[in-house]
């Protein structure tokens, strides 16, 4: 529920009480007595979803340019005729959605770097990259619920669809998004490399799971990205509280980041570029989702010039960062044939071994992985015959179903169970 308080000018009173007589809108007015050029002070009690329409009937007669409005929250309303009113609108199935200047005013606020923005964006980047380390999925969850990432993505997603102020909105969340994230990768690299130099100078990220998952992501983590840019869109645009949607982008956003700083403190451009791949993609696959979602929710400048210059920037830039996640997407796409390709491998030498042996305790098999994808670079063999298979033999039957020619080892182990 919103409250709308406005002044009145000279001279614009009667046409005030006609146009909101003829939108049947409920209203209160007091004579304003500051002599200051209004005549009355208006108060309108409305659904937040019908502030839109009674801003831009006053707009139309002049009350945006010679007085100004006041638009609040407001948190309970006392009266039976506005709770009947409600509930037609519950049953219309009317969408929840705030007024285009409320959400301008939210999407400001929201992208600005401020030196809060930028504390916590440090905290959480370094906070993430000690979770990575730990292999600690609690604290890389903690490390994404004090990241502020969630404003200046949709910023910029807002600044595209009203078209604000010749896109400075746009541009002011551009910007918030690029320095935060620079920033997170900043911090978790000078982390990394105190950590590496005082604590483990020979660490090996890519046997730590946390960090492996986004050495080498898959085609779900663009599922992930634009779940995520929907979820902060639709929060914002109906006024429901932001923080917690913040979350799941920061899901997307802070922890490859970290692996980004994780993979120059180390030298591992294998872990370097496939999470900056990864956060490229996120980033992208947000601002996309996001975009698209506030313009389903049809907002639109009032002015018809405006309006077509929003549209066009909104299919510029839709086709921009379409285009750019369709390029980075190849790169998971490898990843995830590649991921696919190693279960079936894993699968048939799981069968060899069963095959050749009653006494099979455990497979192992090791990759060995490039800038953008792992293959099997050797299998390890327990077994507790004792009359073990030959390597050689399960050598030559791996290359003959896979086509993979991997080094095998076969050990043989005590086992006595009582």
């Amino acid at each position: 529920m919103r409250l709308i308080q406005t002044l009145i000018p000279e001279g614009k009173r009667e046409t005030v009480i006609d146009i909101l007589e003829d939108e049947e809108v409920d209203f209160a007015m007091t004579e304003e007595s500051s002599e200051s050029g209004y005549s009355d002070i208006l108060y309108i009690p409305a659904e937040s979803d019908a502030v839109e329409a009674i801003v831009d009937d006053l707009r139309s007669v002049g009350v945006e340019r010679e007085g100004y409005m006041v638009i609040s929250d407001v948190e309970t309303i006392v009266s039976e005729q506005f709770e009947e009113q409600q509930a037609e609108n519950e049953e219309s199935g009317d969408d929840e959605r705030i007024s285009r200047e409320e959400l301008r005013t939210k999407a400001r606020g929201l992208s600005r770097s401020t030196t809060n923005y930028l504390v916590l964006t440090i905290i959480s980047a370094i906070v993430a990259t000690a979770g990575l380390l730990q292999d600690s999925a609690a604290v890389v969850v903690g490390s994404m619920v004090i990241a502020p990432l969630i404003g200046p993505a949709m910023a910029s997603c807002v600044g595209t669809v009203i078209n604000d102020d010749d896109n400075a909105l746009f541009w002011e969340g551009v910007r918030s998004q690029v320095v935060g994230l620079v920033v997170a990768v900043l911090s978790a690299t000078l982390f990394a490399a105190a950590y590496r130099f005082l604590l483990a100078p020979d660490l090996e990220l890519l046997l730590i799971q946390q960090v492996a998952e986004r050495a080498h992501p898959g085609l779900l983590a663009l599922a992930i990205a634009l779940g995520a840019g929907t979820a902060g869109a639709l929060s914002l645009t109906s006024g429901a509280d932001e923080a917690l949607v913040g979350v799941m982008i920061a899901v997307a956003l802070m922890p490859p980041a970290a692996s980004v700083g994780l993979g120059i403190a180390y030298v591992d451009p294998r872990l370097a570029v496939g999470a900056g791949i990864l956060v490229l993609v996120n980033l992208l696959s947000i601002n996309v989702a996001g975009i698209l979602t506030i313009w389903v929710k049809r907002y639109r400048p009032t002015h018809w010039y405006d309006a077509r210059e929003a549209k066009r920037a909104t299919v510029v830039r839709l086709a921009v960062f379409g285009m750019a996640v369709l390029l980075l997407t190849s790169f998971l796409a490898v990843s995830s044939l590649d991921a696919r390709d190693n279960m079936a491998f894993e699968a048939a030498v799981e069968g060899i071994a069963e095959e050749t042996t009653d006494g099979l305790l455990a497979v192992d098999i090791e990759y060995r992985a490039d800038l953008l994808s792992q293959q099997p670079s050797e299998v390890t063999i327990h077994v507790s015959d004792e009359t073990p298979p030959a390597a050689s033999e399960i050598r030559d039957r791996i290359r003959e179903r896979t086509g993979l020619d991997v080094s095998v080892t076969v050990i043989t182990e005590q086992v006595d169970t009582a």
